[in-house]
Parts: C-alpha cells; structure tokens; sequence
C-alpha cells in the first residue's frame, strides 16, 4: 500500500515574497544596504571636519613619540628583571658559587627597592621634568645593569639590585601616569593595556636573547653568556634612554616638543577635560592624598586583582610542566608556557578597547575573576584529562586583562596630578606589599603539581576582587555624580530648579567628562 502524500505545512507554502516580486526586491535592496552599512562601519572612516583631522593627526604623534618611548622603557625593564633568573640558570649560579637561597635573597631585596621607590619616585615627577627624569631614571638602571656583568660576588649583585629597582620603580607607575595626562578617557584604556603588555614581550625578548647568545657569542672574549646577556641588555637599555632625551615630552601644559606645532599645543591642552590646578607636594597636600577614597580604593583594587596574575608571577606552568609525574623536557617547559602569555597580552589588550568603547572600566574585573574561577576549579579538580589542564592553566593568562584598564580607571577617577601620581604609585606598592608574602605562603615550589592550596586562594581572591571593584564603582559614581553636581547650574534656563536625575544621568554618562566629537583613536 503506497504512502498517502502528507499535507504540506503552512511553513512551506509560497511567501508573499514569492507572490509579490516588489517586496522581494525590496528585502533585497535591504540586505544590500545593510550589508554596505557593516562594510562603510567597519572599513570606512567617517568624514572629519578639519578640526578632527588635526586631532587625530595630534593623537597620532603622542602615540609615535609618548607611547612607544613608554613601552620601550618598560619593555628594558622587564628585560633586565627577567635576565636575571635567565642567568642564573645559564652558569652565573656556578661562576659565583651562589647556594641555598641566595637567588630569593637578591629578589627580595629588589622588591624592597622596588617599593620604597614606588611613592618618592611619582612625586618626583610633580617636581622634575618628565622629559629628564624619566630618561634619566631608564640610563641609570642601563649603567646598574652593565655593572652587574663584572661582579665576583653575590652581595655585589645585592647592592646593584637594591638601587636598580629604586630606579626602575619610576617605570610602571610613572608611564601610566603620563599616559592619563596625554589621553582622554576614550583612548586611555587601550593605551594603557599596550603599555602593561611590554612586560610580557619583555619576558619572551629574555629567553630568545639567552638563547641566542648561548648559540653565538658564549665565552667569546673570555664572558660567560650569563655576563653577556646583561651587556647586551645595557646596550639595549642606554639607546632608549637617549631616545627619550630628545623625544619625550613634559605634560600638555608644559610642554616643549619639539615635535608639535605650536597650535598642535595649543589643541593637546583643549581637546582634554578641564583639570584642577597643579597642587604643591606639602603635608597637607599629602595628607588629603592619602585619606582620599580614591587612594585606598584604587589600592585595594589593583592589590587583590593583581593576586588574579599568581599563575604568571609565580611560572605556575612552567614548575607544573617539570614536575616529575608530569614529565615534560625542560625545552618544553620553556617554550609551551609562552601560550599563557600570548592569552595574558590579547586579554589586556581586549580588554582596553572593551572598556573604552563602553566607557566603564567594571565589566574586565567580573571577566578576569570568571576565567580565573574556571581555571581554579578544573586545577582543583586535576583528575581531568590533560588537554584540559593545559586548558586551565591558558586560560589562567586572562588575569591579566585588567591590569591596563584598572590603572585608566584610576588616572580617570582622580581630581589632579598629585594625587593621581600618589594613588597610582600606591596602587603598585599595595600589590607589592600583598605579594612578597603571599606567593611563598600559598605558591610554593613544593606544592607541585596540584598547587591546592593556590587554586583555593585563587577562588577567594577572586570573590574579593569582586566585591572591592562593586564598591570602588559605587564610590566612583557617586564621586562623578558630586562633581556634575556642583559644575552645573543651580537653575534652569527658565528659573526652575535642576532635577537631581539629571545631574546623575550626567555624571553617569561617562566615567570621564569628554568633550564633544567623536573619540580620534
């Protein structure tokens, strides 16, 4: 018996598009628009007035000349921290006749350097000139750093490191602070995601130099590699630091570049929101510095959110990867943990341009702590396929994608350049104090391969980055909401009182009062 032919579905029957060829071509043309539409938003740049021309040709240069001497600084810093761990094992362990724990000795007075520096180092930079104290600071540590190629003891390396981190403390803290001079708050979050990222091309630059110089120039004029390394290093260093001497400039009010025109001056003071008055460094002045919520929130923000980086900071894959019961080479090791810092650097820089297009720098905070809870929970776990640890420990790079905007959100959260230069510095030196004990208490060596007690620290950690980045928006907020308050007017243009929902709408539009026009990045 043949099948019956079933009913056709209403579904199937003909469209009125079909019937009708004019509305067919209409959803044609539609689609073509729509499709031109992307095309011109995606590709095309909207027609500028002249005026937007000049901006973004203004932008353009700070980006040339600010930017790119910033990265290269902080880039040579982080190439001289990390050149250091490379010599140790490339012989300078052997040569020196270093034991026991000497290499955490030199760290550790390092990091003391490195934060005594912190606060003195930005408020220098309210009483020099950017332009020479910043250059000046990066030759000095490329002097310290060739020093440190003749020592013949490791007390000698010590003393070199306790003043070369004194020097270098003006790197990280100071560029971010230069960098919220410069920018407004449209363009600072990306910029500050690809100051923080030399850090890592820092540490790869490192392993890439020592193992070319193993291959080339070991013992060549009678130097171990691990002694030329840090020649190399200084003749990376001291050419940047010539760099800016004659490139860097001061900040937009007081600048003497020669690089930019004299209207060009004129439009880098004008495009940016009004600011306070230059404060004098007093007591007083300090001392309202350091009672403001500004300071402790911001502090407190970066000190628990910076702890979402303990997988990098402590090489977490690399000692997973060489423990016994795993098994990898010590090639392996070296090169497969540079997937953790590509995801760490595409996070950052994501999320910069996320959180200047939606002009809140809150969301990459939830971000970073949902990844790093992942993570934490599949380490936890462990008896899970290895392709899924490797997972873990890749996705763990994404604690570094605030790290960038944290530091904008601040430079955009505070009422002038004192006290953004003592609250970024403060943010630093909170994240320092926290992690000089903090690593060694729950991310010891030892505790591989599990690190068990890391993974649950890592889950209450992220709980509390959670609930200081709610607070420190709450506290942000109501601070943009006073500002707008107390900026508009009492009344009306008809002599009627200003409702307060208006004040908040504007004050919450914008983390930062931008003016008017689209943002030239």
């Amino acid at each position: 018996m043949s099948a019956q032919p079933r009913p056709r579905l209403a579904a199937s029957e003909p469209s009125s598009s079909a019937a009708d060829p004019r509305l067919a071509d209409k959803l044609r043309l539609t689609v073509t628009d729509t499709r031109i539409m992307v095309f011109k938003a995606l590709f095309s740049s909207k027609k500028m007035s002249p005026e937007q021309k000049a901006e973004r040709k203004v932008v353009r240069k700070i980006d040339f000349f600010i930017l790119s001497y910033a990265m290269l600084a902080y880039w040579s810093n982080y190439l001289d921290r990390a050149n250091l761990s490379n010599s140790y094992l490339a012989g300078m362990k052997e040569d020196l006749g270093m034991y026991g724990n000497e290499l955490n000795q030199i760290n550790s007075i390092f990091t003391a350097g490195y934060i005594i520096g912190q606060i003195p180092q930005n408020l220098m930079l309210q009483v020099v000139q950017p332009r020479i104290w910043f250059p000046a600071m990066n030759l000095t540590w490329g002097i310290l750093t060739l020093l440190t190629a003749f020592v013949k003891d490791y007390k000698h390396i010590m003393v070199i490191r306790f003043f070369q981190a004194i020097a270098e403390s003006s790197t990280f803290v100071g560029g971010h602070w230069i960098l919220g001079s410069w920018y407004k708050g449209t363009e600072l979050g990306k910029r500050s995601a690809l100051f923080a990222c030399s850090a890592q091309l820092g540490t790869l630059f490192s392993g890439i130099m020592q193992a070319a110089i193993l291959e080339t120039i070991d013992g060549h004029a009678g130097f171990p590699s691990w002694r030329w390394l840090f020649v190399i290093d200084c003749l990376i260093t001291v050419p940047i630091a010539i760099y800016g001497f004659f490139t860097f400039p001061d900040t937009p009010a007081t600048t003497t570049a020669r690089w930019l025109t004299e209207e060009e001056k004129k439009l880098v003071v004008s495009r940016l929101p009004p600011k306070a008055p230059k404060e004098k460094i007093t007591l007083k002045s300090l001392y309202r510095v350091f009672r403001s919520w500004q300071f402790w929130a911001f502090g407190c923000l970066f000190m628990v959110t910076s702890m979402l980086e303990s997988f990098g900071i402590n090489s977490l894959m690399g000692i997973w990867m060489r423990d016994p019961s795993i098994g990898y080479s010590r090639v392996q090791a070296n090169y497969w943990p540079s997937g953790f810092t590509a995801v760490a650097i595409v996070c950052a820089v994501l999320g910069g341009l996320y959180t200047d297009w939606r002009k809140d720098r809150f969301d990459v905070n939830v971000f970073m702590v949902i990844c790093l809870w992942i993570s934490s929970i599949i380490l936890l776990v462990y008896d899970v396929p290895r392709g899924v640890q490797f997972f873990a420990f890749y996705l763990a790079g994404a604690g570094y994608a605030g790290q960038g905007s944290n530091f904008a959100w601040a430079n955009e959260a505070c009422d002038n350049d004192l006290q953004r230069g003592v609250t970024l510095a403060g943010m630093n030196v909170m994240s320092g104090v926290l992690n000089s004990f903090y690593s060694i208490l729950l991310y010891p060596a030892n505790d591989a391969p599990r690190f068990r007690k890391g993974m649950i620290a890592m889950i209450v950690c992220g709980a509390v980055s959670l609930v200081v980045a709610i607070a420190v928006r709450i506290l942000d907020r109501r601070h943009r909401a006073q500002k707008a308050r107390m900026s508009l007017p009492p009344t009306d243009s008809e002599g009627g009182s200003v409702k307060d929902q208006a004040v908040e709408d504007v004050a919450l539009a914008a983390p930062q009062h931008e003016k008017s026009g689209a943002a030239l990045t």
